[in-house]
């Protein structure tokens, strides 16, 4: 399953350009990776309580509201470089 030909297709499908040896290396990394979590899903975790969070962990969002804010005049005040009430950036094309 984590042959070459399987790292190669990740690859082409992520648009990421690859030479053998990258590909080789890659394919050897990832059968380690694999194992690696087959050995992980072996460990019986039935009856084992979740982890304990020394600090209390709690919803981190806040509740959506409009605040005042600094007006455009003030915000564009000491720009020089600013045009019907936009910043103007140099030109890129």
């Amino acid at each position: 399953m984590t042959d070459k030909k399987c790292v190669e297709r990740i690859a082409r499908l992520a648009r990421i350009e690859l030479t053998d040896n990258e590909a080789e290396r890659f394919s050897k990394d990832m059968k380690e990776i694999l194992s690696a979590f087959r050995r992980l899903k072996r460990i019986p975790t039935r009856n084992v309580k979740p982890t304990f969070q020394p600090i209390e962990t709690k919803d981190v969002l806040r509740e959506d509201k409009i605040e005042p804010s600094i007006s455009r005049e003030r915000l564009l005040g000491n720009l020089k470089n600013r045009e019907d009430g936009y910043i103007k950036g140099p030109r890129v094309v």
